[in-house]
């Protein structure tokens, strides 16, 4: 009950936002004394106890700014031209209607893999609902404009050595 209170007058979450709370994420359809109703983007109601707005960690993905940035990881061949990569990976962000372009889309080039040259392609969602969506269709746009432009994402590999024993006379 005194955890009603304190979100209906702190206000940390509020009807309509995003919010992932333990293992739960969906949007605030109803505050009452006890708990909270959340819907999941598969449109399952959650009751969520009050409780655990306050004694647990809580993120509201739209509290105050909205929009979120979201990071699409993206590894290619070591042969790939890093510059193309980079102007490829740019182009679809900014084609993107699910992208903002201010802030501007980035790329940063991560690390030298196992198997890959790792990138980040970091782009900016106007809201948090659909990010995985957004993800996904990005990721189709990279998987055919790497395909138009020959750049190869690789598979994992390892260099196997077979050492043959030396029998004892």
């Amino acid at each position: 009950f005194i955890s009603g209170l304190i979100i209906l007058f702190e206000r940390p979450i509020k009807i309509g936002d995003r919010i992932t709370v333990g293992d739960v994420n969906g949007d605030v359809r109803e505050i009452n004394m006890r708990s909270t109703t959340i819907v999941t983007p598969d449109n399952i109601v959650m009751i969520v106890p009050n409780s655990e707005f306050i004694s647990g960690r809580v993120t509201n993905w739209s509290y105050g700014d909205p929009k979120v940035r979201l990071h699409i990881p993206v590894g290619v061949s070591y042969q790939a031209d890093v510059g193309l990569v980079r102007s490829v990976l740019l182009g679809i962000a900014m084609r993107s209607p699910k992208v903002l372009k201010d802030p501007e889309p980035e790329v940063w080039f991560i690390k030298f893999g196992e198997s890959s040259l790792d990138f980040e392609l970091l782009v900016w969602a106007p809201i948090p609902i659909g990010r995985r969506r957004t993800i996904s269709e990005i990721n189709f746009e990279i998987n055919r404009a790497f395909q138009e432009n020959g750049i190869e994402i690789p598979y994992p590999q390892r260099d196997v050595h077979f050492r043959t024993a030396i029998p004892k006379e």
